[in-house]
């Protein structure tokens, strides 16, 4: 079981105290995250190490992971596709299906909690089935830039029952969605199998052992196989690359329960590289063991990551940690990391050669790519450790607490970078602990007021 203080010698003793700090008046608060699946993809990923950390630091903290049948999860799939933009339809089958699943898994989840944090479209119109006492938080982790019309008018309707929406980039905010929305970026954990140090005996290890040669230099895209990753662009641009260097290609891909394309594109991508494979010059792993896929983004030369749509990309986060130089396209989350020719290159998304160009730049100037993989662990180090992300949440229950302390002599000086400061009124001041709110305010139970 990790502990916060296992984090001190990776981001400072400033860090830690300022966690503790800003946890203090969170004392027994119970919060609740809710999404679709406890593995497979970046969400699972985070809570599987933020959820640790708030309790802790004295956040009663818990994570329920919401039931469904495959129809459920293909149709969602459907609404994360097309609020990247996919055409989409809802017709009455379909809703009652995402209400029907909603509803049933509302009645064997019971909240009893101070807040209500849903990640993603999966779990969005649960809060419709509860009475609500507390806030509830819908955590959107996609790219919601330009989202399917028909799609955005029907899930804006249980999005607006939600107090607060977190997205993933300044790109995503919408104009027509008035409650307060910020910007949350996502994380990883350093210490996790996926991302902890390796010596580089154990890199090898794995990586023969998931009979990767070690013959020549490896370039690697490590993602779900989604056509949003453009897995079967990434082919093309390989064989331009091979046409000026001799390297492999490794997709190193996972899946999800909540992700039933999966399968179809990876089938789809296996046959039209089956010749390559054949030849030894295209590799297609399985990374259902963490500790594998970190030994492959080690070992590999280069990451790549050809998506045409991201909310993030924590596989960028993943790769840059370990200092290993990335070429990614220029979508959603991914230029917030990468700083063009400085700690990765960036391209546009339909740049086949553009793309090809720039993996083989790097692979014919190590130099180049050994400085861009350090300045990428140093700015993972900055900016997307999971200790921050852990700050941005205790921000976020501050406010909510400082909103429902302003309702019983408190007030609400201004608003910076989102977070509130509470004042005090007439000499009184503000409660310095969560279990004192709840008693200044007479309340028997830890509840917000709708």
């Amino acid at each position: 079981m990790k502990s916060l203080d296992d984090y001190r010698e990776l981001v400072g003793d400033d860090t830690i105290a300022e966690i503790y700090k800003r946890a203090r008046r969170l004392q027994g608060m119970r919060v609740v995250h809710i999404n679709s699946t406890n593995e497979g993809g970046g969400v699972a990923e985070m809570l599987n190490s933020l959820i640790l950390l708030m309790n802790d630091v004295g956040i009663e903290a818990d994570w329920r992971v919401l039931h469904g049948a495959l129809d459920f999860f293909a149709l969602t799939k459907e609404f994360h596709n097309g609020l990247q933009g996919s055409p989409t339809h809802i017709d009455k089958a379909k809703e009652q299906l995402y209400l029907q699943t909603n509803q049933a898994f509302s009645t064997y989840c019971r909240i009893d909690a101070d807040c209500v944090v849903v990640h993603d479209p999966q779990p969005l119109p649960l809060i419709k089935f509860y009475k609500k006492r507390e806030p509830w938080v819908w955590r959107c982790h996609v790219d919601l830039s330009n989202p399917n019309e028909e799609l955005w008018q029907f899930l804006k309707k249980f999005i607006l029952r939600h107090d607060v929406v977190i997205m993933s980039s300044d790109g995503y905010t919408k104009e027509d969605l008035p409650i307060e929305q910020r910007i949350i970026y996502p994380a990883i954990d350093p210490l996790s199998l996926k991302n902890k140090e390796l010596s580089k005996k154990e890199i090898l290890q794995h990586v023969q052992e998931a009979g990767i040669p070690i013959d020549k230099p490896v370039i690697t895209q490590v993602s779900r196989m989604d056509h949003w990753k453009d897995p079967q662009g990434l082919l093309k641009a390989f064989e331009l690359i091979r046409e000026k260097f001799d390297c492999r290609l490794v997709y190193c891909y996972s899946s999800s329960v909540d992700d039933p394309e999966g399968a179809e594109v990876l089938s789809t991508t296996y046959r039209k590289a089956e010749k390559l494979v054949e030849r030894g010059d295209v590799i297609f792993i399985k990374g259902t063991s963490h500790i594998l896929v970190n030994a492959i983004q080690r070992f590999s030369t280069l990451v790549l990551q050809k998506s045409l749509k991201e909310g993030f990309c924590l596989c960028v986060t993943e790769a840059l940690w370990k200092g290993t130089p990335v070429v990614a396209t220029n979508v959603g989350g991914i230029p917030l990391q990468l700083r063009n020719a400085d700690n990765g290159f960036l391209v546009e998304p339909y740049d086949t050669k553009g793309f090809a160009d720039k993996v083989i730049q790097l692979l014919q100037n190590p130099n180049m790519a050994k400085q861009m993989g350090k300045k990428g662990k140093e700015s993972v180090r900055q900016n997307f450790l999971i200790t921050r992300l852990l700050l941005d949440y205790l921000d976020l229950l501050n406010d909510l607490l400082w909103r429902r302390s302003r309702r019983s002599g408190g007030v609400v000086e201004g608003q910076i970078k989102g977070s509130y400061k509470m004042v005090g009124v007439g000499g009184l001041e503000p409660p310095t602990s969560w279990s004192q709110t709840m008693r200044a305010n007479h309340c028997a139970t830890p509840r917000f007021q709708s």
